[in-house]
Order: structure tokens, then sequence, then C-alpha cells
């Protein structure tokens, strides 16, 4: 009896079904074996074929369609899935497409419709200055530095000659640049006589010509000065004739 019960323990979830098909079958039997004769004779009962392994059979084909029928619904939703991302992907893009050339053309429209801007003016060309004066050259001697001097009184107006220039440079410092008295009364103030036409500081300062060198030993700012103060004190350096 132990080891019946304990054969029945291994048996499957099916075999059992099984089992208990069997017993039901059994007790139709018996139940059929107890009708009255006539009854039996007046009902035509078939007798039905079944047995444990045809039942179990039956059950696993119902669960492998089962199985089967629940892959197929999955692998239809993957795919529709699937499909759906393509095709929201595939709207996305066209939709952007579609924007950014609603875009294009609402800024070519806006920029037609801005007024032209008139062409502007080619810068006019800066009048070209005159070409400065060549600087005249005078020679670096006694006739040279006369001359230059004429050209810048005459320049200033003040009045003076050539002649009158050289003949009191002659006479005051035989046409030295360098020359300085160191034993007049203005040398013994302190204040000697200076360069070609011996004139002394104070007097080289307050008759200086504007354009010429503050050196009072330089022959053009010496003879220029010394003829801006003759103007002023004779007229003329052609007026003066000794110490003056």
């Amino acid at each position: 009896m132990r080891s019946t019960v304990s054969g029945y323990a291994r048996l499957s979830k099916v075999h059992k079904f099984s089992a208990a098909g069997v017993a039901a079958a059994a007790s139709a039997a018996v139940a059929l074996a107890v009708v009255p004769a006539h009854a039996a004779d007046s009902a035509s009962v078939k007798p039905v074929a079944w047995s444990a392994e045809a039942f179990g059979q039956t059950q696993d084909a119902e669960l492998a369609q089962h199985v089967d029928a629940a892959a197929a619904q999955a692998k239809v939703a993957a795919k529709a899935a699937v499909k759906a991302g393509a095709d929201a992907a595939a709207k996305a893009k066209t939709d952007a497409e579609a924007k950014a050339k609603a875009d294009r053309e609402r800024a070519s429209r806006s920029e037609a419709r801005k007024p032209m801007k008139p062409a502007a003016k080619p810068a006019a060309k800066p009048a070209a200055k005159p070409a400065a004066p060549a600087k005249k050259a005078y020679a670096d001697n006694l006739d040279g530095w006369i001359k230059e001097s004429l050209d810048i009184l005459h320049a200033k107006g003040v009045p003076a000659s050539y002649e009158g220039i050289k003949r009191n440079v002659m006479r005051e410092s035989t046409g030295n640049p360098r020359a300085i008295n160191d034993w007049d009364v203005n040398a013994v103030n302190g204040v000697p006589s200076k360069g070609l036409l011996q004139i002394i500081d104070p007097t080289f300062k307050a008759y200086h010509v504007e354009g010429t060198s503050w050196d009072i030993y330089d022959p053009v700012a010496n003879i220029t000065a010394s003829c801006n103060y003759a103007a002023d004190k004779y007229g003329s350096m052609d007026n003066v004739n000794s110490a003056y």
C-alpha cells in the first residue's frame, strides 16, 4: 500500500488527471452494468474511447498552442512598436524639414521687403597737396650767408641790400663769424660784441628773426638780427657806415 501511494505521488499533473479520468470511466461502467437490460436495449449507448495517454497529449497540444499564440502576438506587437517608432521618426524629420523650409521662405520674404540701400558713393580722393618748393641751396660762405639772410629779411619786410650788408660785415669782423670784441665798452660791461656784424647778446635776443638759429655765432642769425636792429634804429643797414 505504501509503494502504491509513493508511486502516485510521483505522477505528473497530467498523469494525475489521466488517473482521475480512468476512475471516472470505471464508475461509469459500473453504473451501466446495473442498468436494466431493457433500458440498455432501448438506449443506443456507444462506448467512449479514452485513455490517459491520449488525454495527456491533448493537454500538451493545447498548452503548446497557447504558447505559440502568445509568442506570435508578442512578435506582432514588437513589429508594430518598431514600425510606430520608425513612423514617428520619419514624421519628426518631415516636420523639421518643413519647418526649416518655411523659416527660409519667411526670411527670404522679409529680406525682399527691406528697402534697398543706396549704393555707397566712392570716397572722394583728397586733393593732392601742392609739392613743397625745393629748398633753395646757398653756399656755405659769406656770399651764401648774405643771400640767404636777404631772402629771409625781404620775406619779413625788413629792408636791406647785399652791398650794405657786406660793407658793414667787412668793417666789423672782416667776414669771421666767430669774431668777438673783448676790449670796447661793451666788453668792459660784460656784454662783448660777437659775430659777423658784432651784435651784443641782449640786442640779438631782442631783434632775433623767427625761423633762424638762436646761436649768436650762426652767420644767418647774426646778419638778420643785426639788420632788423639797424632797420629799427636807422631805417636800414644801408644807412650804417660806422659803429652802431
